[in-house]
């Protein structure tokens, strides 16, 4: 596998656009890269629950969600990293305190805060709209996941993102949990900075690259990850070669190495050409 090249992409604003539209020609560049024996995977802070299988479709050698909480390669779970329950417990206990929406990623599902539907509700609607079925039906499942309610359970969560309505909600979140975890923004574009993912430190996408690439014995040089949010900072890090999209935002731009075109523009095929995978 020393030969190949270990390839990491984001979900959102590199696979797709925020409108949740396939980027150009990004299914051809995975499929010819695999072709030529190099290993591609998804990279992403969705919940395994939260990929779509038009996003599956495409054919992937493995999966690294919930921003780092669980890998997954050739179908096999190969690492889960979640939080204790007492810090679950404390991040429930933190969001009910200031009347923050939330959600909590497990493996097999995401529990959303009872109050999160009706906040999101008129995002959603402005989605609607989608062009095609699979884009309606990937809204329709995204609306019913965010409209469950019931307790959520205190073990297997890796990832939380809260859901404010004031720019000031990431700094509350940031300041009050102190550091006990690591607090992120700009994950979710609509909400600025009243949005964003928690983890425990430690865990992110970088550190699941580096833990998958040990466990295939394959030379971090000979990584790449693409990427255009602040979840994937620590990847663009960590990889041989850390590429931005063209719509990525200047911290993350600054974090990579070299920046390729934007998700409209065809930005993963673009670095897979010119790095020889296509």
């Amino acid at each position: 596998m020393t030969a190949s090249r270990l390839v990491f992409l984001d979900i959102d604003g590199t696979i797709l656009d925020h409108d949740q539209r396939f980027s150009p020609r990004v299914a051809e560049a995975v499929h010819t890269a695999r072709g030529n024996g190099h290993v591609v995977l998804i990279c992403s802070g969705r919940s395994p629950v939260e990929i779509s299988h038009r996003i599956h479709a495409i054919g992937f050698d493995g999966v690294i969600s919930a921003g780092g909480g669980f890998t997954e390669f050739q179908g096999e779970l190969v690492a889960s990293h979640t939080l204790p329950e007492d810090a679950v417990q404390q991040l429930i206990e933190f969001y009910s305190r200031h009347e923050v929406e939330f959600t909590l990623q497990a493996f097999e599902n995401v529990y959303p805060s009872a109050g999160l539907f009706d906040r999101i509700r008129p995002i959603l609607h402005a989605r609607a709209g989608g062009d095609t079925e699979a884009e309606r039906a990937d809204l329709a499942r995204l609306a019913d996941r965010f409209s469950r309610s019931g307790a959520a359970p205190l073990t297997g969560i890796a990832k939380s993102t809260f859901f404010g309505v004031e720019a000031t909600t990431y700094a509350t979140v940031r300041d009050g949990l102190g550091d006990r975890f690591h607090v992120i923004t700009g994950t979710v574009p609509y909400l600025g900075e009243a949005g964003g993912e928690v983890t425990y430190p430690g865990i992110d996408k970088g550190a699941s690259i580096v833990e998958l690439a040990e466990r295939l014995g394959v030379p971090l040089e000979r990584t790449i990850a693409i990427g255009d949010g602040s979840n994937d900072i620590e990847m663009l890090g960590v990889a041989g070669v850390g590429i931005a999209m063209g719509n990525a935002d200047a911290a993350v731009k600054a974090a990579a190495d070299e920046i390729t075109a934007s998700v409209d523009d065809g930005g993963v095929y673009a670095a897979f050409a010119r790095h020889g995978l296509v």
